[in-house]
């Protein structure tokens, strides 16, 4: 196995790892974050898949379009959601959630119907210029770049609220499930931290090669992206916990 397969491997059993952790983390506490996270990750471990299986066996054109769909279009939407759900609560979370799902099928149908301008093969790693048209990179420049922008602009708003001593989130539902906001911001800062390794593979990729640098970036970017979920769940009660206190408060 050669070093780009052996990270490409390694990014992508640790993505898995983590899918099935935020899994589980939702189904025995409920939090849509979580869930969303989960959705995610599983990008992620595709994308890692795809890449893996190319520097293993070479490219083509049906695993370019894998690879390209959830390593540069889905992912991050996904990530972007959990943000959404820590920060502004169910309501504004479950409406994010509807408009990305129909986002979601149509940009899935795009990018794995379109035409391309070559044929893909070898052992080298494609750009998206190379072979597909606009509707494709139109998908994943808006799929990575303006949930990025959430991501970022989320973190530094948490932080800048904790800095004033105030609770990070949007509206009352969000506050009433926040236990701990210095966790909260500590957790999406992180999270900002591994977005921003995740989208650094073009910069790396001028010392160590396009393919090493996707996987190195994905492998080290999940690595951060997990402690954050780790650190940022910590900061979140159950809505059901808290409703139950204010009951008896009552």
């Amino acid at each position: 196995m050669t070093t780009n397969a052996a990270l490409a491997a390694a990014a992508t059993l640790v993505a898995l790892a983590f899918a099935l952790s935020t899994l589980d983390r939702y189904l025995r506490r409920g939090r849509m974050h979580e869930l969303a996270w989960t959705i995610s990750l599983s990008f992620f471990a595709l994308g890692g898949l795809a890449l893996w299986w190319a520097e293993s066996h070479g490219w083509g054109t049906a695993n370019f379009r894998v690879f390209f769909l959830a390593g540069a279009v889905l992912n991050v939407p996904w990530l972007g959601l959990g943000t959404v759900y820590l920060l502004a609560g169910r309501v504004w979370g479950d409406r994010v959630r509807l408009w990305l799902i129909a986002l979601s099928g149509l940009a899935a149908g795009v990018v794995l119907s379109a035409p391309t301008k070559m044929a893909v093969s070898g052992t080298d790693l494609p750009t998206g210029s190379e072979v597909f048209g606009v509707a494709p990179r139109v998908f994943a420049a808006v799929g990575s770049g303006v949930p990025a922008l959430v991501i970022i602009g989320g973190a530094l708003w948490s932080a800048w609220r904790v800095a004033r001593g105030k609770v990070p989130a949007f509206g009352a539902g969000a506050k009433r499930s926040v236990s701990l906001p210095k966790r909260l911001a500590v957790g999406n800062v992180l999270i900002a931290v591994g977005t921003l390794v995740l989208s650094a593979s073009g910069t790396v990729a001028g010392r160590l090669g396009k393919d090493r640098a996707f996987a190195l970036t994905l492998l080290v970017g999940i690595c951060i992206l997990f402690a954050g979920f780790l650190v940022a769940s910590s900061g979140t009660k159950r809505r059901l916990i808290v409703a139950e206190s204010d009951q008896r408060a009552a």
